[in-house]
């Protein structure tokens, strides 16, 4: 079984054996430090004033949990899908914001330390850069709305559904229903998936052509030929991007998670 990326790229066809390790590695950690930050969180509130950490985290769960009620219309299921959102939305933060660490800090570890322990000479160290992460991802977010879906309606409820809208309950019209709802499931899970993705691969791109300019100046000082104007964009551009991209992370953190809410929700409503 092959482990690396370099591996899939040489391949003519898609090979399902190959799994990214370094995504897995740091979505991983991620969701670790996510579940980390939360039970703390939970551990450390008290009924008294609030310190930073503790009013962060409630500020955050209250957003989370306005926005849920509001799309989310049965207690019951709020309960879980409530702190899903929430988890959802920091642990996609944080693999997002990854990528507000220099570019090479990781990776460059990683190339120095390869040779001597046989690693392959690719790290990714931004999760939800990878198309694998996102939709793996939203695959489970369509998961969940199928199995709300069969719990609130039931399984003969659901599949009557599924054959009987949006065109309505008539056997001719069967055929049809059932494409079109296959059709808006694949297109929910690919559009929810490659939305994260799209916005955060082209983010990682700016930083790397940033960092192209770093480069060039570093090894160009020269005024005459321009390497140093390279360096003062490269200190600018980065500057600029970076708190930019800081709500970039935020914002596709907020509506990964807001879609989710939203998927959910209409697997209550009924047709």
């Amino acid at each position: 079984m092959n482990f690396s990326f370099e591996a899939a790229k040489q391949t003519s066809i898609v090979d399902f054996s190959v799994f990214n390790l370094d995504s897995l590695f740091y979505s991983v950690i991620l969701g670790f430090l996510t579940c980390l930050v939360l039970w703390l969180a939970a551990r450390r509130a008290t009924s008294g004033v609030p310190g930073r950490f503790q009013a962060a985290v409630e500020i955050l769960t209250e957003m989370v949990d306005k926005q849920a009620r509001g799309l989310i219309h049965n207690p019951q299921s709020r309960k879980l899908v409530g702190p899903l959102a929430l988890t959802v939305f920091v642990w996609i933060f944080l693999m997002n914001f990854m990528d507000m660490l220099p570019v090479d800090l990781i990776p460059a570890a990683w190339h120095s330390a390869g040779p001597a322990m046989g690693f392959k000479d690719y790290m990714r160290v931004v999760p939800t850069a990878d198309l694998s992460t996102t939709l793996g991802l939203s695959t489970s977010v369509l998961a969940v709305c199928l199995f709300y879906s069969v719990k609130i309606k039931g399984v003969g409820g659901w599949t009557h559904e599924l054959i009987s809208a949006p065109f309505g309950d008539h056997f001719l019209l069967y055929p049809i229903n059932f494409l079109m709802q296959l059709i808006e499931f694949t297109a929910k899970t690919v559009s929810h998936g490659m939305r994260l993705f799209g916005n955060m691969f082209a983010g990682e791109l700016v930083f790397m052509l940033i960092a192209l300019m770093g480069g060039v100046w570093a090894w160009n000082f020269n005024p005459a030929t321009g390497g140093f104007w390279l360096g003062v964009g490269h200190v600018i551009a980065g500057t600029a991007w970076t708190l930019f991209h800081i709500l970039v992370i935020t914002l596709q953190a907020f509506i990964f998670m807001m879609l989710t809410l939203i998927y959910v929700g209409q697997a209550h409503d009924a047709h």
